[in-house]
């Protein structure tokens, strides 16, 4: 029998996983022979509405192109994952970084596997906290649109969806052709950055002298999200980064100008090879 190519999508699964005495069930998809170790697994954290299938066809484009093989999952409140009821802690990227992957990492078989990881918002700053936490696993990051601290124009957006979500129906739709349960995905990451106190939220001291892996730093530079001042905090506390500013490109970049995207991320690995 022949090797699948990396892009191959493998059909998704409910990998079964146990949390702090809690039993889970992550929705997960490999692309190609991922469970060959001879080269790093690029690992695709989703965005804080995202889910499996809202990346559709970007991550087996990607893995093509870098001819790596890939993993793409759905966190619990997401997707077909275990639905989490809101509210959500304030920290609870910062759990995930420190509990959720590498609880997910073992149940996969991947604890001592290399890893690639590629986040999109609140993924991207999930990936650079596992990346502080798990130094000797990363290889690198890739850290799309990412979230360092809370600016006025992320809780103007944020209202802006609570109100296109509870006054219209074309999020809810939007949203119910990725998620079992809307109301998990939607007001777990809403309320959680809406709370009081939310725009206190900080990594960069957790983040601080701990990264240790070559990092590209990608920010559309009409992110409605974020400004650019989001991936030059990330440039200032670790030396090894690169800088990818898009013009013409909002919030999602994979999306806006995925060619591009690709052909930079292809230069950025070439650089590090």
């Amino acid at each position: 029998m022949s090797t699948p190519s990396p892009l191959t999508p493998r059909p998704p699964f409910l990998q079964p996983l146990m949390l702090d005495g809690e039993s889970l069930r992550i929705e997960s998809q490999w692309l190609g022979e991922a469970q060959e170790a001879r080269q790093p697994l690029l690992v695709f954290l989703h965005e804080g509405l995202g889910s499996l299938s809202q990346w559709r066809d970007f991550p087996a484009r990607l893995c093509e192109a870098l001819q790596l093989p890939g993993l793409v999952f759905s966190r619990p409140g997401y997707g077909h994952s275990t639905p989490r009821t809101a509210p959500w802690p304030p920290d609870y990227l910062q759990r995930q970084a420190r509990g959720l992957l590498p609880a997910c990492f073992e149940a996969l078989g991947l604890a001592d596997r290399p890893l690639l990881l590629f986040g999109h918002s609140d993924g991207a700053s999930l990936a650079l906290l596992y990346a502080a936490h798990a130094a000797q696993q990363v290889r690198g990051v890739v850290a799309m649109a990412p979230h360092l601290f809370v600016e006025p124009m992320t809780l103007l957006g944020l209202h802006a969806a609570k109100t296109a979500y509870e006054q219209g129906d074309s999020l809810r739709k939007a949203l119910a052709r990725h998620h079992a349960d809307t109301d998990s995905a939607f007001y777990g990451w809403n309320d959680a950055w809406l709370r009081p106190g939310f725009e206190d939220w900080n990594i960069e001291a957790e983040l601080q002298g701990r990264l240790q892996c070559p990092v590209l730093a990608v920010q559309g530079v009409h992110d409605e999200y974020g400004s650019l001042r989001q991936i030059e905090a990330i440039a200032e506390l670790h030396a090894d980064t690169r800088l990818l500013a898009l013009p013409d490109c909002g919030h999602s970049p994979h999306k806006d100008q995925p060619e591009r995207l690709i052909a930079h991320m292809q230069d950025w690995l070439a650089s590090l090879a």
